[in-house]
């Protein structure tokens, strides 16, 4: 079987940098191009790093497969303008720029509840870009709809977050009441549901946590 050549855009987040590690480790991978504003913290041969602007992204290499990982909050990102501009604008420019670079099958990290239609910014942001990757001709696409992820953000250089704590904190308690689409979940978790469901993907297949735990 000929090897894989793989995007991978958000490769410096908590997901994402978990997704890198999957796909250096992958035999059947040859090639990762990461797309960021800065190069992810790891060498590889396989590697190889594009420090970009999302807003005039140069021509990609062809490749295979993409990985949509870049995401921020409200409060990092320090308005809903700026929000956007990442989780909408900067992930559907690499999904064009993939698809022009002949890009088959497409893994994203989403969320729960996203809806275009939802009265929560948040949520009606990430259900637009699902919504506008839909229309777009991929063979295969994957969105994973995590509930609240937990990981090491002070590794990352990210602020810890009080609600994940919490919900961390409560799942721990009482994690056997809580439904499994909503209890915390670990990135790594989420990425390794991402890695082994996109090179098979067929239509639009969406993973909930409690498919990824």
């Amino acid at each position: 079987m000929a090897k894989r050549t793989v995007i991978i855009a958000g490769a410096t987040g908590m997901v994402g940098k978990e997704i890198l590690a999957g796909l250096l480790a992958d035999d059947t991978v040859a090639e990762v191009h990461s797309l960021g504003r800065r190069p992810p913290t790891v060498q590889h041969p396989k590697l190889r790093t594009h420090i970009v602007n999302f807003s005039s992204l140069p021509v990609l290499p062809q490749a295979d497969d993409v990985y949509l990982a870049l995401g921020t909050t409200i409060k990092v990102a320090g308005s809903q303008q700026a929000f956007r501009a990442l989780d909408y604008d900067a992930n559907l420019a690499v999904a064009r720029a993939a698809q022009a670079a002949g890009v088959k099958k497409l893994g994203l990290v989403s969320a729960m509840g996203a809806d275009a239609n939802s009265s929560v910014f948040y949520n009606r942001v990430k259900g637009e870009l699902e919504n506008a990757l839909e229309k777009m001709a991929f063979e295969g696409m994957v969105f994973a709809r995590p509930s609240l992820l937990v990981g090491e953000r002070a590794v990352l250089g990210q602020p810890e977050r009080r609600g994940e704590k919490l919900g961390l904190a409560i799942s721990k308690l009482i994690g056997f009441l809580i439904p499994a689409n909503y209890r915390p979940i670990a990135a790594t978790a989420v990425a390794k549901a991402l890695l082994s469901q996109v090179p098979q993907a067929q239509g639009k297949t969406i993973l909930l946590s409690g498919a990824m735990h």
